[in-house]
C-alpha cells in the first residue's frame, strides 16, 4: 500500500494465542469497574443469585451482570439487546465478564429483579467518595429536572385532555352526520352507497371511542391526582420551562457537591413541582455526608416556608431567593422589603416613618400569621405609593426571622445563584446526553429509579476518574 501505515494480515497465524489481559491497559476504566464490583458484598446488598442454588442449572453470578450494566451505562449502551451484542464483540467486555455472553432477557431480568440492590450500589460508590475525602465541602446545590417517560403524551389523560378529546369527537360526529344528511338527499349510486357505509363505520368507531373515554374518566377520577398514564402508570404530565405543552415523565431531584460536582443524593419523583422536595433531599444528603451542618443552595422553585423550616430544624442552612410575586412592586408601589421590622417592639416601620402594630393573629394553611397596620394611613402624604386600600397591611409568619436571615445570606453572597447553576445544571445535561436525549427504557417508578441509579453511578464514576485517575482510584478501592 505504498507509504501508508499497514495493518496486520488477517490470515497470519501466531505461535501463541493472545492473552485478553494484554489488550487492556493498566489505566483502563474497566479495571476500576472490576475492582469496585469485586469489593462489594453482593449477598449483603440483596442481589438475587449471590448464593448459588444447590440444584438446577447454574446461573450467572450477579457480579457478571452488574459489571456488564455499569460498563454499558458508562459507555452509553443501556439497552439489554445492545449489551448482549457488545459482550460478544467488545474486547473490554470480554475481559470484564470473562468472555461470557448472557442473552438479553437474562440481562433485562437482572435489572428488573435487583432494583433495590442496584440503587444501594450507587449509594456505596458515594460512600467510597466520602472515604476518599472527595465530599468534604459540606455544601450542595439541589435542583430538579424533567426526564421523559416511555409513555407518549397521547396516552396520558387529564380532565382537560379528556374534555378536548370529547369535543373533537363530537365535532367529527356532527360533521359526518351532516355528510350523511347530504348523501340522503342525493340520487343513490354505488359510489354514494360506499361513501355512506364508510361514514357509518367512522361514526361507530367514534362512539366506541367515547365509551372508552368514559371508562378512562372513571379510572382518572379514582386516581389521587386526577391523572392516568396508560403505558407507564406512574408517569405524569409535567410542565417544562421550554416551549410546547410539557412532557409525560418524571421529575428527578439531585443534590450535587459544590466542590467536585459529585451527585451525593438523587430521587425520582412523579410530582411536577419542586416546592415539596427541599426538606427530604436536604436531610437525605446530610445523612449521606455524615455532617453536623449542611449548606444547601437552590432556586426559587423550592421556596416553601414549611420546607425551609423543616430543613433548618434538621441542621440544614438553606439559601434560595424568594419568588417575585409582589403585586405592589409590579404596580410600582412599596413592597414588603420597604417595611422594616423592629423586633424589640414587634412593629413594622413604614417608608413614611409610621409604626404598624400587630393587630391580628390568624392561621393560613397551617401557618400562624400576624398582621400589622397603622391607623394613620388615611392622612399619609405618600399613601398613593403604598396602597390603594384603606390601610396598608403587612403579614408576618411566626418564623419570618428565618426567612429574613436566609435573604441576608443571599445578599451577602451574590454569587450563590451562579454557583448553583454551574454546579447542578451540568450533571443534568450530561445525564440527558448519555441517555441520547430520549426517554427512560423502563416503566413504573421503581424500575425508573433503578435505571436512574445506574446513570448516576456512571456519572459519578466518570467524575472521580477525571479527578483522581484510574490508578489512584484502584488503589483507593484496594486499600
Amino acid at each position: 500500500m505504498g507509504r501508508f501505515i499497514s495493518g496486520a494480515d488477517r490470515k497470519q497465524t501466531t505461535l501463541f494465542p493472545p492473552c485478553v489481559d494484554d489488550w487492556i491497559g493498566d489505566d483502563n476504566p474497566v479495571r476500576v469497574i472490576d475492582a469496585f464490583v469485586d469489593a462489594l458484598d453482593l449477598l449483603g446488598l440483596g442481589f438475587d443469585g449471590a448464593q448459588p442454588a444447590a440444584t438446577g442449572r447454574p446461573s450467572y453470578h450477579p457480579s457478571v451482570l452488574l459489571k456488564l450494566y455499569i460498563y454499558g451505562y458508562l459507555n452509553r449502551v443501556q439497552s439489554s439487546r445492545r449489551l448482549e451484542r457488545e459482550a460478544d464483540r467488545n474486547v473490554e467486555l470480554m475481559w470484564l465478564v470473562g468472555r461470557l455472553v448472557p442473552d438479553h432477557k437474562t440481562i433485562a431480568d437482572f435489572r428488573r429483579d435487583n432494583g433495590v440492590a442496584i440503587r444501594q450500589v450507587c449509594g456505596r460508590f458515594v460512600l467510597l467518595c466520602r472515604e476518599m475525602a472527595l465530599l468534604t465541602s459540606g455544601s450542595v446545590a439541589i435542583d430538579g429536572s424533567k426526564f421523559k417517560a416511555v409513555n407518549n403524551r397521547d396516552r396520558n389523560f387529564t380532565t382537560a385532555k379528556l374534555a378536548r378529546r370529547r369535543e373533537q369527537i363530537e365535532e367529527s360526529v356532527a360533521r359526518y352526520l351532516s355528510q350523511l344528511d347530504t348523501a340522503d338527499r342525493q340520487e343513490p349510486t354505488d359510489v354514494l352507497a360506499s361513501k355512506t357505509d364508510r361514514l357509518k363505520e367512522k361514526i361507530a368507531r367514534l362512539e366506541e371511542e367515547m365509551k372508552r373515554l368514559d371508562g378512562l374518566e372513571a379510572q382518572m377520577l379514582a386516581a389521587p391526582d386526577q391523572q392516568i398514564s396508560l403505558t407507564d402508570p406512574d408517569a405524569r404530565s409535567m410542565a417544562t420551562s421550554g416551549r410546547g405543552t410539557g412532557m409525560v415523565g418524571y421529575n428527578v431531584q439531585v443534590a450535587v457537591d459544590t466542590e467536585h460536582h459529585i451527585i451525593v443524593a438523587h430521587e425520582v419523583t412523579n410530582v411536577g413541582s419542586d416546592r415539596a422536595q427541599l426538606s427530604g433531599m436536604a436531610t437525605t444528603t446530610k445523612m449521606v455526608l455524615g455532617v453536623d451542618r449542611l449548606d444547601v443552595v437552590a432556586d426559587r422553585g423550592y421556596f416553601s416556608s414549611e420546607q425551609i423550616l423543616a430543613s433548618e430544624q434538621a441542621g440544614v442552612t438553606v439559601t434560595l431567593p424568594k419568588p417575585l410575586t409582589s403585586r405592589a412592586r409590579y404596580e410600582g408601589r412599596f413592597g414588603k422589603p420597604d417595611f422594616v421590622y423592629v423586633p424589640e417592639q414587634d412593629v413594622y416601620r413604614c417608608p413614611a416613618g409610621e409604626l404598624l402594630k400587630n393587630r391580628l393573629q390568624s392561621e393560613e394553611s397551617g401557618l400562624k400569621i400576624n398582621r400589622y397596620w397603622a391607623s394613620t394611613c388615611q392622612t399619609c402624604t405618600i399613601k398613593s405609593r403604598c396602597t390603594p386600600g384603606k390601610e396598608r397591611r403587612v403579614s408576618r409568619w411566626e418564623h419570618e426571622d428565618m426567612i429574613e436571615a436566609m435573604q441576608h445570606r443571599l445578599d451577602a453572597n451574590p454569587d450563590a445563584m451562579r454557583i448553583r447553576r454551574q454546579t447542578v445544571e451540568h450533571p443534568f445535561g450530561t445525564l440527558k446526553s448519555r441517555m441520547g436525549y430520549t426517554h427512560f427504557l423502563t416503566r413504573t417508578k421503581p424500575r425508573v429509579s433503578t435505571e436512574m441509579a445506574l446513570h448516576v453511578l456512571a456519572y459519578n464514576l466518570t467524575r472521580v476518574l477525571n479527578i483522581m485517575g484510574s490508578r489512584n482510584l484502584l488503589n483507593a478501592i484496594a486499600g
